[in-house]
């Protein structure tokens, strides 16, 4: 069972103080739910990945051939 990726700790830092310009306090005072709400709210809300199903019908439509 392989293990799951590290949480990007440094691209939300750097989005929390540098994109949204929190504070250091209020950057940790958030909790995930408002974070993603503030992402959104900026148009840099979190995509979810790409579902088997999805990528083999882009697959088909879009051959790499």
């Amino acid at each position: 069972m392989s293990r799951p990726a590290p949480f990007p700790w440094d691209e939300a830092i750097g989005l929390g103080l540098g994109v949204l310009r929190l504070s250091p306090e209020s950057f940790w005072r958030m909790t995930p739910r408002e974070f993603a709400h503030a992402l959104r709210a900026h148009g840099l809300g979190v995509v979810a990945p790409l579902t088997r199903t999805i990528l083999g019908d882009l697959m088909r439509r879009y051959p790499d051939g």
